[in-house]
């Protein structure tokens, strides 16, 4: 099959195209066709060796941990799925490829209403906020400061805590306030000041803080949250523990968690923007702009 690989680690220019090997489902998986996969920064972290003392990557690798496709192949045991069902979620092999296998636990319908690009984009910025709102007990009535709530995941926190009742307040740079709004949320400029203007558009104070951008915003985050780091997660921040911040890098994956988010998205009630889709061998120029950051949501991959 077709598949982008790098066979070293490095930058953006050690992914190329290759032929490989198709890949075939053992006990409990199913293989995928796959028709959209989508780029997440971990993909450029572990190209580039930085996540060797996590996890170690078997080179030459194809990156890619989730997508949407067409089952294609059954492994021993798998029951729920057929041949045909076009599906999205967790892949265990890499989605930059034609081929993919994934756990029959980890994957989900794709609603007829739902296309592909969407499909692709959904999966782990909805799971990824999901997790960090649970973690946080955002409720009803409460008030949530989120960073860098215009990107994937912030986008998707933004939804769902507002359906949770929550008020939301985004940071984000002022090209993507209108686009916040329209979300539900209040948006504030990040960067020097931002204590003030917090507490200027939240003058009833912040019981919540959501960091999706790792951008430095902890100390005044737990200045807003008077001095205490109780209900603060990062997810991008690695210098959580320096301020005594939790840092949230995992958690349980539920397939039928992801159905509900699916559903939701096809009803227009759940939206993780596709910030461009690239074809296949345009991988490495994908990864390119996820290490640059600011992108407004998802970068997807046609094969």
């Amino acid at each position: 099959m077709e598949a982008i690989v790098f066979e070293e680690f490095g930058g953006p220019e050690v992914l190329h195209p290759a032929r490989v090997e198709d890949p075939h489902p053992g006990p409990g998986q199913v293989r995928l066709r796959i028709r959209a996969a989508a780029v997440n920064p971990m993909d450029y972290k572990i190209r580039r060796g930085w996540m060797e003392d996590v996890f170690s990557t078997s080179l030459p690798a194809v990156p890619g941990v989730e997508g949407a496709g067409v089952v294609d192949a059954l492994g021993e045991g798998v029951t729920g799925f057929a041949v045909g069902d076009e599906v999205l979620g967790w892949t265990a092999t890499g989605s930059y490829a034609e081929y993919a296998l994934a756990a029959a636990s980890l994957i989900a319908r794709k609603p007829p209403g739902l296309d592909w690009q969407d499909a692709a984009a959904l999966t782990i910025a909805a799971s990824t906020a999901q997790r960090v709102l649970d973690e946080l007990a955002v409720a009803s009535g409460e008030t949530l400061l989120l960073h860098g709530a215009a990107g994937a995941v912030g986008t998707a926190a933004v939804q769902l805590a507002v359906a949770r009742g929550a008020t939301v307040i985004g940071t984000a740079s002022p090209a993507n306030h209108d686009y916040l709004r329209v979300l539900g949320a209040t948006p504030v400029t990040y960067g020097d000041g931002l204590v003030g203007r917090v507490r200027e558009a939240a003058p009833q104070g912040v019981d919540a803080v959501f960091d999706a951008s790792g951008r430095g915003a902890l100390p005044d985050s737990v200045e807003l949250r008077g001095g205490t780091t109780d209900r603060i997660v990062t997810i991008a921040d690695p210098d959580a523990a320096k301020y005594g911040v939790a840092f949230s890098g995992g958690g349980s994956r539920s397939g039928e968690q992801l159905a509900e988010h699916a559903r939701r998205a096809a009803a227009g009630e759940l939206r993780v923007p596709v910030a461009a889709a690239l074809s296949l061998e345009e991988a490495a120029r994908a990864q390119e702009l996820s290490e640059r950051g600011h992108v407004r949501g998802k970068l997807v991959l046609l094969p």
